[in-house]
């Protein structure tokens, strides 16, 4: 096995029918972007009632048909928020976490010593969570995942990763491994996937091998390095 081997992400993907929320950080081929990428993907009617919306910067999930909300506690949240030079992106209100305590002085990984997976048995839906950290024109990133420690939900299990940015090299980490009862949730480290030049063709590639019936949105940021321009890409399903 080839531990540096990089994979195209549709190929990890296609297929499967619930990989649940996604992120995704890297750089592209010719090092000139700092990638970041984040989707949902939805099985109740509570789930898949949502939207992302982007204002002032940040990212954030929304109820389609405010309605039909049954129940906003783990479903509505800032997914992306940029703080200072550091941009953080996950799958909850850990994002909101992660921002006050830089406010504060505080780092990535003590930020989310205060938080754990999701309250949500029997899934007990891990917590994902990434910033890329921007200096000297150039980054480097931080991955984490807060998982039950056993099927009854009763401890945190915490694992984090750090990487420098390598060009064309990018870190995949999502909240399942398939569909199951319960939900099998994601095992051993982030998995290494190919960072294309082109905007497009990654976020083409990351919508379409989603799959259809349970992708929500997808929201895709190219970062230029040198310039600091942002070019964005935002998929809802619901449009």
């Amino acid at each position: 096995m080839n531990v540096y081997e990089t994979h195209d992400i549709a190929s990890l993907i296609k297929g499967n029918s619930y990989v649940g929320r996604g992120i995704v950080i890297g750089k592209s081929e010719d090092g000139k972007n700092a990638v970041s990428a984040y989707f949902i993907m939805g099985r109740s009617a509570n789930s898949r009632n949502r939207v992302f919306t982007e204002r002032d910067g940040a990212l954030y999930t929304e109820p389609f048909d405010a309605s039909k909300v049954e129940d906003p506690s783990l479903i509505i949240y800032a997914a992306l928020r940029k703080y200072e030079n550091k941009l953080i992106v996950t799958n909850g209100d850990q994002t909101d976490t992660i921002y006050e305590a830089l406010e504060n002085g505080k780092c990535f990984h003590h930020a989310l010593k205060k938080r754990e997976f999701e309250p949500d048995a029997p899934n007990f839906t891990p917590r994902i969570s990434g910033m890329l950290t921007f200096e000297n024109g150039d980054f480097s990133y931080e991955m984490s995942i807060l998982k039950s420690a056993d099927a009854e939900g009763s401890a945190c299990s915490r694992f984090a990763f750090s990487y420098p940015s390598v060009a064309g090299v990018g870190h995949f980490i999502h909240t399942y491994v398939c569909d199951g009862t319960p939900i099998p949730t994601f095992r051993g480290e982030p998995e290494r996937v190919v960072i294309p030049n082109c905007i497009d063709c990654f976020t083409n590639s990351l919508w379409d091998a989603l799959d259809a019936d349970n992708k929500i949105s997808l929201y895709v940021r190219y970062t230029n390095l040198e310039t600091g321009e942002e070019t964005n890409r935002l998929i809802n399903k619901n449009n």
